[in-house]
């Protein structure tokens, strides 16, 4: 048997469903960052911001689909990746709120150099958390219905 989701509608688990969120709107805050840096324009800061703001939201709404999964089975508790994956997740979540919370004291000037780096960072930990999310899909099968789902 395959380790379950424990977060699940219609049979389908909810952590895959909303980690799209997070990652659009985190790599969005990076692309206005680099926009900025390259235009005047006051919108992308504030873009910015806002892209950071729904991206911390969704995490959080990710974050404990992703947790109930996590404290439900302990199949999944046991594979190294998934340690990985909620660790690095968890850094990721306080880079971006650290980078959120210094735009809002320091405003537009915490852009260059330090907000679009910390942007980059974080664009660079969703790539190494998404590869550990994917071994535990693909690799330990996480979440995948098998035969004794339907007995």
């Amino acid at each position: 048997m395959n380790p379950r989701s424990t977060l699940k509608i219609a049979g389908h688990p909810v952590h895959p469903m909303l980690i799209p969120f997070p990652i659009a709107f985190f790599v969005g805050a990076l692309i206005t960052d680099i926009v900025h840096s390259r235009s005047a324009d006051p919108f992308w800061p504030m873009a910015s911001m806002w892209l950071l703001g729904a991206g911390l939201l969704m995490a959080a709404l990710a974050a404990l689909a992703g947790l109930t999964d996590f404290l439900g089975d302990s199949r999944i508790r046991g594979l190294r990746d998934a340690w990985f994956h909620m660790v690095g997740n968890i850094v990721l979540v306080l880079i971006e709120a650290f980078s959120l919370w210094r735009r809002m004291i320091m405003g537009p000037e915490f852009i260059l150099p330090t907000g679009l780096l910390l942007s980059l960072i974080a664009t660079m930990l969703l790539l190494f958390n998404g590869w550990k999310g994917w071994e535990m899909v693909y690799n330990s099968r996480v979440g995948i219905k098998d035969d004794s789902d339907d007995r």
